[in-house]
């Protein structure tokens, strides 16, 4: 969290906040597969209830009905014990096809596999582009329909827009910010999304601690005023989102290409730690929104105990 907002604790807190892997090329035939283990997945258990998820909802809309916040993004936890080798699990989750960034990482006492499709920052060639996903349907003909029609997302997705073009102006040359693709709806595994792409030119001097600075974190996942949402998140939120709704990606000296830590899964020493959750706005339906996360959830946890 940034400005005055102070979140609640991770419940994955041997998940590092910040973790570097420096890679080197290797030649062919060095490849290391892990050997098959067993995995047992018990139960799944949210931080909060349906009615409580509702209830946020309905606060986050009062707080609109103030003038306090234009949408806040709210996100839920769920956790569920295991026992074996969480591996393979994991990197069923970081193999998804349509995962523009997918991967894993471990480290002494923790895992994590992101399968996320959005895009939070590129660099290359002195060009910032971002692509803020906002709005999500059923992956059925129905849905698509349903997700190009609706107002109220439409007006959700243009506002996450215009603050990521906010975000952009703290590091791009001015004049240059452009709204290059305006949503566009593409499906994520059982899901429909509406995804921009705003561009820039990087400004003289920029650095990464500056670019990161700007962007983080991503305006999809926080809300408008960002500021102002970020308090109302650390309010509401039963837990913190820990690894969730952060940066994974890769920097060379060429580019930097960071996505957003949705669709992703944690492991710490005895549970899987999952984050799910959506936009809420004046028009948003409490229980609307409670069923969006659960749609949203599914697909990883399906993958997990597959």
């Amino acid at each position: 969290m940034v400005g005055g907002a102070t979140g609640k604790p991770s419940p994955a807190p041997a998940v590092p906040d910040v973790a570097v892997v420096v890679y080197e090329h290797v030649a062919p035939g060095h490849e290391v597969t892990a050997a098959p283990a067993e995995f047992a997945l018990g139960a799944w258990q949210e931080s909060w209830e349906p009615e409580e998820h509702a209830a946020a909802v309905r606060a986050v809309r009062e707080a609109i009905g103030a003038g306090d916040v234009y949408q806040v993004n709210l996100v839920g936890h769920a956790r569920a014990p295991y026992t074996g080798n969480p591996g393979p699990a994991l990197a069923r989750v970081a193999s998804v096809p349509e995962a523009r960034y997918a991967g894993a990482l471990a480290g002494d006492g923790w895992a994590l596999a992101c399968a996320s499709p959005e895009q939070l920052i590129t660099v290359e060639g002195g060009v910032l582009e971002t692509g803020p996903i906002k709005g999500t349907r059923p992956g059925t003909p129905k849905g698509r329909a349903e997700l190009l029609a609706s107002v109220k997302e439409r007006a959700e997705h243009v506002m996450i827009v215009d603050l990521e073009r906010n975000d952009l102006a703290h590091v791009a040359r001015p004049g240059s910010i452009e709204v290059s693709e305006l949503f566009a709806v593409r499906r994520w595994r059982n899901t429909w999304h509406a995804e921009s792409t705003v561009r820039a030119r990087l400004d003289d001097g920029v650095g990464i601690a500056d670019l990161l600075r700007a962007v983080c974190p991503g305006g999809s996942v926080t809300g408008t005023p960002k500021l102002a949402a970020l308090d109302t998140i650390a309010a509401l939120e039963p837990v913190g989102r820990g690894p969730a709704m952060g940066a994974f990606g890769y920097v060379t000296r060429e580019r930097l290409d960071l996505g957003l830590t949705i669709r992703t899964v944690a492991a710490d020493g005895e549970h899987l730690h999952l984050w799910a959750g959506g936009g809420i706005t004046w028009r948003s339906e409490p229980d609307a929104e409670v069923a969006e996360a659960a749609a949203k959830a599914a697909p990883v946890k399906a993958l997990l105990a597959a």
